[in-house]
Formats: C-alpha cells, structure tokens, sequence
C-alpha cells in the first residue's frame, strides 16, 4: 500500500502566500534602528500567534530551529569554555550549536522507558563549569522538566528546552517548551506543522527575549554604545521571510486538529500490539501527554529468534512503510571523535579540556538501543490513516507468531 508524503499544507496556506508574493513585501526586516528591526505585519502577527498558543511573554521567529539553539545559547551569556549538557539521542545542532559559542558539549546518557536523560547520570555531571542544560522533548513527549530543574536548585545552570519534535504536547498542564528559561519549536517540513524552513523561540525572560532579537537580527549594528549585554551579541541574519510567517499563522490554527489525530493514529496501532510479547509501546510519563512525532518501540531481543535488523526485514515485507532501525549517537560522531570543530588543532577543546572524551561506551543506553534494540514507525513522514493502523497492527500479530522463540 503505497503511502502519500506526509503533507500539512493547503489551500489556506497557498492564499496568504500568494497575497505576501502579490504584496512584493517578501521580507520586511531592516539590520538598523528602527520598527522594522523587529521584522513584518505577517512575522510579528506569526509571533503574537505563538505567544497566545504557547501563554508564553515573548515568541521570537527564525529561519530554523537550529538559528533558534544558536540564538538561546548566546542570550544565556556563555562564556568560551563553558560546558552545556547535551543528550545524544537529537538532531546535531544541539551540539554543534553549543559549539558555535565555543563552549564544551557533555554528553548524557537516556534512560530506556522514555529516551530523556538518565537522572543519576545527569546529576554527576553537573559541575562549577556546568552553566545549561539542553532538555530535549524528544520523539513528542516532554523532558523531565520538574526532576532537573531540583537537581539545579540553587544553582546559576539555565535549562534550554528543544520542543522540535514535541509541539504541541504538554508536561502538568503547561505546554512543553514553555517551562524553561527559554525553549522552542521547529518548523522544518516534516513537523507536526511547518512553514517549509522556521522556528520560533520562546521566554517569559524579558533580557533573554530582546538577546535573541538582537543576534537574529545584526544586533552589533543596534547594540548602544554603553549597553552592558553587548558581549555575544555577534549578530547574524536569522530572519524568517513573509511568505514563511504568513505559512505558519494558518498552520497554527491546524495544529490541535493534526495533534489531536496523529494522538488518535498513535492510540489505534499502539493499543492493537500493547499485549505482544518482547515489545515496548510507549511509556508515557504521568503528567504528561505526547504527540507523537514517532511511535517508538524497544524489543526485549531475548524474547526472539532474531535481532533487530532480520525482525524488521520480515516486517516489511509485509508492506508496513515508515520502520527505522536506531536513532543517533552524536557524542561518537566525528567531529566529537576527533575533537575538531574549529580548525585543525582541536578548538574548543584544546583549549579548555583536553580531558573530556566521547569513547564509545559513555552512553550504555543510548548505543545499547541504537545498535541493537530500538526503532519506531515515522508518523512524521506518510500520510497515514486509521485503516493503515489497523493493517499494520495485524501484520505485526503475523509476523510476532513467527519470531518469538
């Protein structure tokens, strides 16, 4: 059964793109003094929609989630050397944009129920050096946020929030992303929603809100003379477009609609396979909902008579689309391998800890569930119906009868 691309886009959206195209106000951002340093009617409309959906103080559009990270790590202040705590199961701009401000990636191990940090683990590596923590709502539930924020008590580490895959979802009541320092979102094509390319960042810190204006947007050209947060203030153009932002204003009126379905798919092909053996559904954490950006699943491999890659070979070839083998491992990529980032001789951390290593074993989970136990079903990707659901749960009952041991 052939399956569409996953497609949230329609006539809505086409008509208030085609009227900013016929406007030929593309973009309405200016790199001075001045009203139009905030950006256009669309963007500015697209960020007071975001500050009413997330009941956040300030939403702050960009062209991508990753100039998102990049923005929330220079308005926390770092400094060169200083080290940010990193999971290694997400997108490698988490780390590579710590690196943008020459500072020290950690990496943390997850834990096997719901891919967030190992908590033990976490808590010895928090350190005098430490000064954030990277807390990614991964797969479309939220980050332990109440857990880390008591191991920090009392101490001067900011919490980032990377919602990327999670928009939408909740943690106590409170929209994910939104229970942070600062946090935010992903536009990218194959989200929940998305205005092709985007972002959007959001605070309830005032300090933290205008920084992140400023390095969108050029902020060394604005910056006064005698302001005193001029430090990391190494502005770029991160400005989102017209098009984009009028995009996601429509998108945004979608999004409980696409939750509340991709929520219904997830339910219907999850509760049909709950009770087969050697399988692990999703294991939501109470407080919190999910949205499912994938359906993740952890095979208990003592249970069958194959691993993990003949096990998925059988299922698809029973015709189910969207099954992917593991994850990442971004502390065993190479550029932490090598520890090259800028240059040839080893910066950041030639010079601020030569010590720290990535070695393979640093996160037993982590490499545990990607070379051998883990995958998901990418409801992210395919136009997928409750009648595919349903086929798929069936097909999977099939192929459980013959793999078990």
């Amino acid at each position: 059964m052939k399956l569409k691309k996953y497609n949230s886009i329609g006539n809505e959206e086409i008509k208030s793109a085609l009227k900013v195209i016929k406007s030929g106000v593309l973009s309405d951002f200016v790199g001075s003094k001045g009203r139009n340093f905030e950006g256009g009617k669309y963007v500015r409309k697209f960020e007071k929609k975001a500050q009413s959906y997330f009941k956040v103080k300030y939403a702050i559009s960009v062209n991508s989630w990753t100039s998102g990270l990049i923005c929330s790590i220079g308005a926390i202040d770092p400094s060169p050397g200083d080290e940010i705590i990193c999971t290694p199961w997400t997108m490698c701009a988490c780390a590579t944009a710590i690196l943008h401000w020459n500072c020290i990636p950690v990496f943390v191990d997850i834990n096997k129920d719901n891919f967030n940090y190992d908590l033990k683990q976490l808590k010895s590596k928090i350190n005098s050096r430490t000064i954030a923590i990277l807390a990614v709502d991964i797969f479309g539930q939220s980050e332990n946020i109440d857990e880390i924020k008591k191991l920090i008590k009392n101490k001067k580490i900011k919490i980032i929030s990377d919602t990327a895959q999670a928009i939408g979802s909740t943690y106590k009541g409170k929209y994910s992303g939104s229970l942070t320092d600062i946090g935010g979102y992903s536009f990218n094509y194959h989200k929940h929603i998305n205005t092709g390319e985007g972002g959007m960042i959001v605070t309830n810190n005032k300090n933290l809100a205008q920084r992140c204006k400023l390095i969108r947007n050029h902020g060394e050209a604005v910056i006064k003379k005698n302001d005193k947060s001029i430090s990391n203030i190494l502005g770029y153009n991160f400005r989102l477009g017209e098009i984009e932002a009028a995009i996601g204003i429509e998108q945004f009126k979608k999004l409980k609609k696409i939750i509340k379905f991709r929520q219904k798919l997830a339910k219907t092909f999850i509760d049909r396979i709950s009770n087969l053996e050697g399988i692990q559904t999703p294991i939501i954490r109470k407080g919190s909902t999910h949205v499912y950006y994938v359906i993740p699943f952890v095979l208990d491999l003592k249970k069958f008579k194959y691993k993990r890659k003949k096990i998925l070979d059988i299922l698809k070839k029973e015709k189910i689309t969207g099954l992917v083998a593991g994850y990442t491992n971004l502390h065993l990529l190479p550029i932490f391998q090598n520890k090259i980032a800028y240059g040839k001789k080893g910066f950041p951390w030639s010079s601020f800890n030569k010590k720290i290593k990535y070695q393979k074993g640093l996160c037993k989970n982590a490499e545990e569930l990607h070379d051998k136990s883990f995958f998901y079903l990418a409801l992210c990707s395919y136009d997928y119906k409750i009648s595919h659901m349903k086929l798929y749960a069936k097909k999977f009952k099939k192929v459980w009868e013959r793999i078990l041991k």
